[in-house]
């Protein structure tokens, strides 16, 4: 097949992900999509948002010889009974999530998507987030969450963690990890030397107690990269590092917690970015939103973001 599909767990039922798909058909891409999900789930959306397609049922043992194309949804069907019961739901995620990685592991794409999941309900603290929970699949403990923009993305050193616990995390080995997975990321997939900043974990990167972790931590970790030819610069306040002067001199800024950076790169290109793990061995994006279950069925969702991923992943 010329172009490899796109994978897509369609993930929370009862979330807004599949109004949104159905929008983003509206494009045409050059790679087939295949989805999975529960078939009575998709037509009774389909139904709700008023979105024409014919479905075509897809024998996941037998994909890799049909020759797909986008003028149909190919649908890997799985069975899901229409109830608010949370460990059918779990156990529903679960299985589309295990079909889709079984078929990356047999090599059938390496063009991965996932529609947002309830991390809450759907992990119950097993893994920080869908990064983790995918990573650990393929035993990769070295990865990144990237928030990705052609103008500016964004790297969180820890993810969804609560921040009393973010400077205990805070490790100069960590930090060089992450630095070699953002340069090795953009090297491979974007063909460019990537120019990196890194925040400082203090307000002003100064510290009232004697120990500064920015000082003791981060900036010997900026130093030993360099040292491997990395272009990284820092450690920056957090609170200057986004203005549009500085921020136009990098491609990726690493942040030390979640929304450190998370808040401002949102704040920036709103749904106009999208949600990377680096250092998979296949490209996995998600949108850069939750499945936002509070506005399920009234089909008023912008799928900026998903469009954006499917167009990331189409051109690769």
């Amino acid at each position: 097949m010329k172009n490899k599909p796109i994978l897509i767990v369609a993930g929370e039922p009862f979330g807004i992900f599949l109004e949104i798909f159905f929008k983003s058909l509206r494009k045409k891409y050059k790679s087939p999509i295949v989805i999975i999900c529960c078939k009575k789930n998709l037509i009774s959306q389909m139904n709700k948002c008023k979105f024409k397609k014919k479905i075509r049922l897809i024998d996941k043992e037998k994909i890799t010889k049909i020759n797909l194309d986008n003028n149909k949804i190919n649908l890997i069907n799985i069975e899901f009974k229409n109830t608010n019961n949370q460990k059918s739901r779990i156990n529903y995620i679960e299985k589309c999530f295990d079909t889709g990685i079984k078929l990356i592991k047999d090599g059938y794409t390496y063009k991965f998507l996932n529609g947002p999941i309830n991390k809450k309900k759907f992990l119950k603290k097993s893994h920080l987030g869908i990064t983790e929970y995918i990573s650990k699949k393929f035993k990769k403990k070295n990865v990144g969450m990237l928030i990705y923009n052609k103008e500016l993305s964004v790297c969180p050193l820890t993810t969804h963690l609560p921040l009393k616990k973010v400077s205990k995390k805070i490790k100069k080995e960590l930090i060089i990890e992450k630095i070699k997975v953002i340069n090795s990321f953009y090297k491979d997939n974007l063909k460019i030397q990537p120019k990196i900043a890194i925040t400082g974990l203090n307000p002003h990167c100064e510290s009232v107690d004697e120990y500064n972790e920015d000082e003791e931590i981060v900036l010997p970790a900026v130093k030993l990269s360099k040292k491997k030819n990395i272009n990284i610069m820092g450690p920056f306040p957090a609170d200057t590092i986004f203005l549009k002067k500085n921020r136009t001199k990098f491609d990726v800024i690493l942040g030390m917690y979640h929304d450190q950076v998370l808040a401002p790169i949102k704040t920036l290109f709103e749904y106009n970015a999208i949600n990377i793990t680096m250092g998979l061995p296949f490209l996995r994006v998600t949108p850069d939103h939750g499945p936002n279950e509070k506005m399920f069925g009234k089909n008023i969702s912008d799928p900026q973001s998903l469009i954006l991923a499917l167009n990331f992943l189409d051109n690769k």
